[in-house]
């Protein structure tokens, strides 16, 4: 086998995993891209990633993606706040100003990506789809089931809580380096991942950070997992919806616990890091094996050439009487006897040792495919046209030849009874 076929046998056995890339200009041109930790991680615990392409009309073309066996979706700019709030946190003009400054590659509103997240997260929450959301992509989550957004956390968070308790939830000047803590909430997947690290007094870690905004008011379904000492909600999860192993993953995770690696290495910062692309990869794998079991149909036995002529011919009695049915009594199409025969032999012999369940046989009626009516009803036209016709010609007959006939019939019917007698009293 070559390597071709082996490739193109994978891609089609191998769970597929959408994530939208982000926007970017390079020399003058706008490119796409998408972090490679991401594409490495889905990679390595058994899935194919699946770049979704950052462009117009991509949102209204997602069934062309299919089938959608996992969504991840990462960094990228604001979200545009008509999809969560009406206002902008009553900012003035100043603190607009210097918002966009400060952050200036994220505040430029990507109506097209919005677009696109949305929707695939709402597909997700539709079907069940497994869902992990690392930064942007949990601020989708959570706009996506009505919960809101911090337009900027350091100027709204703070006005909440003492000095002590803010954070730098971004530092531009050290970007990867830059650390706060988290408090775990015990019994959550953040909880079992971190367990191995996390001091029983104190429940935290040392978290990435980089963003300016955040959640706001969370979504209903939704239990925190994870907070900031400002009391920012750094992860969450929906309970009813997280079980790997039965492809059920609704996640967003503030922090990039993909980039929480030593300086000098690739080694995580924590064992437990990971955790949350190895269990979304895991219900990826159980929600693909779940939708294939759903939808494989058993395929039928191989028919020889006899056997085909015959389902063919059963299937166009069906046709016929289909259009009999729908076309009622007052239908002119002719019909040959002979074509309604195999459907009504057919429904005759199956339904009489219920080899058709009173299910199908009311999805055949449902369907107009009554052949057993078509049949009899057709028979019953032959046979009144021919009483019509008999009458005619009887009619216009003499006497002689009406006396004639009448002895005819008498005595053919003298020597049937004869013969029928002789026949039944014979062993």
């Amino acid at each position: 086998m070559t390597s071709e076929k082996v490739s193109s046998d994978l891609s089609t056995i191998m769970p597929r995993v959408l994530i939208v890339s982000r926007r970017t200009v390079r020399k003058n041109k706008f490119v796409d891209f998408v972090g490679e930790y991401h594409l490495d991680l889905i990679v390595s615990y058994g899935a194919v990633p699946v770049i979704v392409p950052r462009v117009s009309g991509v949102s209204a073309l997602l069934e062309s993606f299919e089938p959608i066996h996992g969504v991840l979706l990462c960094e990228g700019e604001d979200i545009d706040p008509s999809h969560y709030e009406s206002e902008l946190s009553n900012f003035t003009a100043e603190e607009l100003e210097e918002i966009r400054r400060v952050h200036a590659s994220d505040t430029t509103i990507d109506q097209e990506k919005d677009s696109i997240e949305l929707a695939l997260a709402k597909l997700c929450l539709e079907r069940n789809i497994p869902y992990l959301g690392i930064c942007r992509g949990s601020q989708v989550l959570n706009v996506a089931c009505g919960g809101t957004l911090y337009q900027d956390v350091e100027k709204e968070l703070p006005k909440k809580f003492p000095d002590c308790q803010r954070v730098s939830h971004i530092n531009y000047d050290d970007y990867d380096g830059h650390r706060h803590a988290v408090k775990v909430v015990e019994n959550t997947p953040i909880h079992d991942w971190f367990k191995e690290s996390l001091d029983e007094n104190s429940m935290e870690i040392l978290v990435n950070s980089y963003h300016h905004q955040g959640v706001k008011k969370l979504a209903q379904r939704f239990v925190p997992m994870a907070f900031a000492p400002d009391g920012l909600t750094e992860g969450f999860y929906d309970p009813d919806a997280y079980n790997p192993e039965e492809g059920k993953f609704i996640m967003g995770l503030q922090f990039h616990p993909e980039r929480m690696r030593h300086p000098c290495s690739e080694e995580f910062d924590y064992p437990g890091c990971p955790f949350a692309y190895k269990e979304f990869v895991k219900a990826v794998i159980a929600y693909q094996k779940k939708l294939s079991s759903q939808s494989s149909v058993p395929k039928g036995p191989k028919l020889n050439k006899e056997q085909e002529t015959k389902r063919r011919m059963i299937v166009k009695s069906f046709s016929i009487a289909k259009d009999m049915y729908i076309a009622g009594r007052s239908s002119t199409v002719s019909v040959k006897e002979s074509e309604l025969e195999p459907g009504a032999v057919f429904l005759e012999e199956n339904t009489a040792f219920s080899v058709l369940s009173l299910q199908q046989e009311h999805r055949l009626r449902q369907m107009g495919a009554t052949v057993r009516n078509g049949y009899s009803y057709k028979k019953l036209k032959m046979k009144d046209e021919r009483e019509k016709v008999t009458r005619s010609i009887i009619g216009k007959m003499s006497i002689e030849q009406l006396t004639d006939m009448m002895s005819f019939y008498y005595m053919m019917g003298q020597i049937c009874s004869e013969v029928l007698e002789t026949k039944l009293k014979t062993p």
